[in-house]
């Protein structure tokens, strides 16, 4: 069922989009780390399992949708994780940490839910607290053209959308400042977000576009969209 559902993915993936895939040499072959990736629209879930063959890949899904019956089906055999988006999940937390100890791949958007304007809104902690505690590699991963009105507007024009994935090159989260700790977190989350946003264009990067940080990251990526 696995490999008929990511044929069918990729048939239809193909069918209403253009995809052009940069970076994919950043993504490790093996072994756990996590893509932190923003989040746009709904074929957003599905994605990875268009541009990746691994079957350990782990992605978090908001609670809601554990009730419509079809996303059940597919996160069955896709590897959905449902998750509490608005409240502190710590078994979830812990069942991802368990699933990378074990040499598996997780892809969660820091966000923590879809951006309705296409643009980075303020992230949620959580992935930079699972980065620095397990302490496995980030891979920030920047997403174009999957907005749901976009997606459906081309459809209607019988017109495939353009949609473009970007990877950057892995890098880690230190330990937590016992100290600091919620300063430490919150910088942690930014590096995040910013390494992201310094894979899309300017549109696109929304509340973290004027961060000192992301200009840093930009000055030492010339080939990004300034």
């Amino acid at each position: 069922m696995r490999n008929f559902l990511k044929w069918l993915i990729r048939f239809v993936f193909d069918l209403i989009a253009d995809i052009e895939v940069t970076g994919r040499e950043n993504v490790p072959e093996h072994g756990a780390f996590v893509i932190a990736t923003n989040h746009i629209g709904i074929i957003d879930i599905a994605m990875f399992h268009y541009v990746f063959d691994r079957f350990d890949m782990f992605i978090p899904v908001g609670e809601k949708w554990e009730k419509n019956s079809f996303i059940r089906f597919l996160g069955k055999h896709l590897n959905f994780l449902f998750v509490d988006r608005f409240n502190p999940d710590l078994k979830a937390l812990r069942k991802m940490i368990d699933l990378m100890e074990a040499g598996n791949a997780l892809v969660i958007a820091p966000e923590g839910t879809r951006s309705r304007t296409g643009a980075l809104i303020e992230a949620k902690p959580g992935v930079a607290y699972l980065a620095a505690r397990s302490g496995f590699p980030v891979v920030p991963v920047a997403i174009t053209g999957t907005e749901d009105k976009v997606i459906l507007g081309n459809l209607k024009r019988f017109r495939k959308s353009k949609v473009t994935l970007t990877g950057g090159a892995p890098f880690v989260i230190p330990p937590l400042s016992r100290e600091n700790r919620d300063q430490s977190l919150k910088a942690a989350t930014d590096e995040i977000m910013c390494r992201i946003a310094a894979l899309l264009p300017e549109r696109y990067r929304g509340v973290y576009a004027e961060y000192p940080r992301l200009r840093e990251l930009l000055a030492c990526l010339p080939g990004t969209n300034n």
